[in-house]
């Protein structure tokens, strides 16, 4: 059977509930700040104007998404804790086992195994069918286990075998293999000085009981409703503040506005007009004197003196302006 691709929310849901707050918190950050910041320090003009818009607002609603999508894949994963602690803390013996699913089977070995100081990765490899069902990891090293709720038959040295060669492609440092019920001999023979141990299910009885009575010792304060609802409240109390730290930032200056220089600098700095010759007016004829008759006039002296003056008349006509009447 191909292997299923876990989506995002079930990778965060598989984890601690606090990495997934914390995840939440860090992508917001990062998209509803970061990225503005980022692209208008850009000296790229399409990437500077994406930057103001991230920092105007734009991407605020897929920050809020990632924000809430990862919260709630937390909420998951605090449930899904509280679940597996009260499975285990219910168990009574084999019969309790035998009543079991599968699933429900991984799910109380993996909290076995937290109990015992593994950080648990729950696959979703094996299945009914087997395969790596869980994941450990303790001081550096990586351990695979597989979990078979088989009630009828033991199991085989061809799954040993098979865990064997897991460990080996992967590099693991050992295999466990947990079973209802017991194991064949040759299974046994087969992982005889080899990182293998083969759990039945008497052995993961009494540690489940161990366990159980070490209930007190192991809770942890992470375990509690008020760790989880504290820090998502501590996150949007944080997620408040760099927003008002954002809204109160200076701005960049505008530009000056041009203001209209004085009538007194507009006259200073006003161009000069070019210097153009105006044509000069004409000078107007010099008037003669007018030369009145005398009796001593004969009649030809008379019509030459009528006709200069006539002559002056006319040109003193020509070069007056006209007085405006008042």
């Amino acid at each position: 059977m191909a292997k299923r691709m876990k989506s995002g929310f079930e990778q965060i849901a598989a984890m601690p509930w606090w990495l997934g707050i914390l995840i939440g918190l860090i992508g917001y950050v990062a998209i509803r700040h970061g990225i503005g910041w980022y692209l208008a320090s850009s000296h790229n003009p399409v990437l500077a104007g994406m930057g103001r818009m991230s920092a105007a607002g734009a991407y605020a609603p897929l920050a809020w998404m990632l924000l809430i999508g990862c919260w709630l894949a937390a909420l998951v994963s605090f449930v899904s804790r509280g679940r597996r602690r009260q499975l285990l803390d219910s168990q009574t013996g084999t019969d309790s086992l035998h009543r079991m699913s599968w699933r429900q089977f991984e799910q109380l070995a993996g909290e076995a195994f937290r109990r015992q100081g593994y950080a648990v990765e729950e696959t979703g490899l094996g299945g009914a069918d087997g395969g790596i069902d869980l994941i450990l990891r303790k001081n550096g090293k990586t351990i695979l286990v597989q979990c078979k709720q088989w009630q009828n038959w033991q199991v085989g040295v061809k799954v040993v075998r098979e865990m064997y060669g897991l460990l080996m492609h992967h590099q693991a440092a050992a295999v466990k293999i947990v079973a209802l019920g017991d194991y064949t001999p040759d299974a046994h023979r087969f992982a005889q000085g080899k990182p293998i141990e083969l759990i039945h299910g008497g052995e993961l009885i009494a540690t489940v009981r161990k366990l159980q009575t070490g209930k007190a010792r192991t809770t942890h304060p992470l375990d509690t409703p008020l760790a989880f609802g504290g820090s998502m409240i501590t996150s949007l109390l944080l997620i408040a503040v760099l927003s008002s730290s954002t809204a109160t930032a200076p701005s960049p200056p505008a530009a000056a506005p041009v203001v209209p220089a004085p009538a007194a600098i507009r006259a200073a700095y006003r161009p000069e007009a070019p210097n153009v010759r105006r044509p000069s007016a004409v000078p107007a004829p010099r008037a003669q004197a007018t030369t009145y008759a005398s009796e001593s006039q004969n009649d030809a002296e008379l019509r030459e003196w009528k006709k200069r003056n006539a002559e002056s008349m006319n040109i003193l006509e020509k070069t007056t302006k006209e007085m405006p009447l008042r």
